[in-house]
């Protein structure tokens, strides 16, 4: 009970700074925000996010992903928000979900620091020029570009074999000196995973890219920082998807505030979604540390499949 008293008190003062955040740089008024055809009550809005992003949270942390992964295709498409609104509420859902799950995902062994500090570096510095570039350009063409991405993503570990304990011959010389590695206990086999990555200088280099497309769509970068931990480093799929979800908490930071400064930010979408995804994270960190491996991989491959295709679909005015 004392955690859940956390996430709640931690979710209120998160929420009400990016009230008065949002209040003081907006600059569109909130009635452009909703559509005007929407005839439903208004507090309907707030309560279907509330039990969504709960969802949301629970399956983020399974897969490794930002909340924004799926809350941003899933809310521009079946709810009456415009899409710079339903991107600004995306990293900071996914931001939240970070902070709720990070500590126990580290507590636990499964994220690791040495991982995440570097690359977060990187890709935090690049979300700010991702997110300008974002604003800049108009819905339909995000939308596309962000469904082909994922979708993208979902071919390469589709393909890729042996991603739950990728096979790494020797540690490279830049995560040798930096020392990435670690040992994991998983709970499914009663084993201690000892684990090292390699490609190190090629990791770094994708995460530039992955910076600049996380801030861009708006949906934080686990559906990128895991395929790229995991099959391009040689992470475990478990310390990928942990180490993920805690580089979100860096990455999604940088971005927000360029949203929150553009006036995209709508507190009626951002408090109870917020609330939802932290809640949701809890739960879901308990739930990741007895699930096995290769269920985790069938989630991933799931989770991004849907939001990439709603999102393409939604991008060429196929599926409004």
């Amino acid at each position: 009970m004392s955690v859940l008293r956390r996430v709640v008190v931690v979710a209120i003062a998160a929420t009400i700074v990016t009230g008065l955040c949002s209040l003081a740089y907006a600059e569109a008024p909130v009635k452009e925000v909703v559509e005007k055809a929407s005839t439903v009550q208004w507090w309907v809005w707030p309560l279907s996010l509330f039990v969504l992003t709960f969802v949301l949270g629970v399956a983020a942390v399974l897969g490794g992903l930002g909340g924004g992964t799926l809350f941003v295709p899933i809310v521009a498409g079946f709810f009456p928000f415009h899409l710079d609104f339903v991107r600004g509420a995306g990293l900071l859902v996914a931001l939240a979900g970070a902070l709720a799950a990070g500590p126990g995902l580290l507590k636990k062994g499964m994220a690791n620091l040495r991982l995440a500090l570097p690359v977060g570096l990187i890709a935090s510095t690049c979300a700010i020029v991702g997110a300008m570039i974002g604003l800049a350009l108009p819905t339909n063409i995000v939308q596309s570009a962000m469904g082909i991405t994922i979708l993208g993503i979902v071919g390469i570990i589709i393909k890729t074999k042996k991603s739950e304990y990728p096979e790494v011959p020797k540690a490279d010389a830049l995560s040798t000196a930096l020392r990435i590695n670690g040992v994991y206990h998983e709970v499914s086999t009663g084993e201690d995973i000892n684990w090292k990555i390699h490609k190190t200088p090629l990791g770094l280099g994708l995460f530039i890219l992955v910076g600049v497309m996380a801030g861009m769509f708006g949906i934080g970068a686990g559906w990128a920082n895991v395929p790229v931990l995991n099959l391009v480093m040689g992470a475990p799929l478990k310390v990928a998807v942990s180490s993920s979800k805690f580089l979100l908490s860096i990455t999604d930071t940088s971005a927000a505030w360029i949203y929150i400064n553009n006036g995209a930010v709508l507190p009626m979408m951002v408090v109870p979604s917020i609330i939802g995804i932290m809640l949701g994270s809890v739960v879901g960190v308990k739930i990741l540390a007895k699930t096995k491996p290769a269920a985790i991989r069938y989630i991933v491959i799931i989770l991004l499949f849907f939001a990439g295709t709603r999102s393409l679909l939604k991008g060429l005015g196929i599926w409004n």
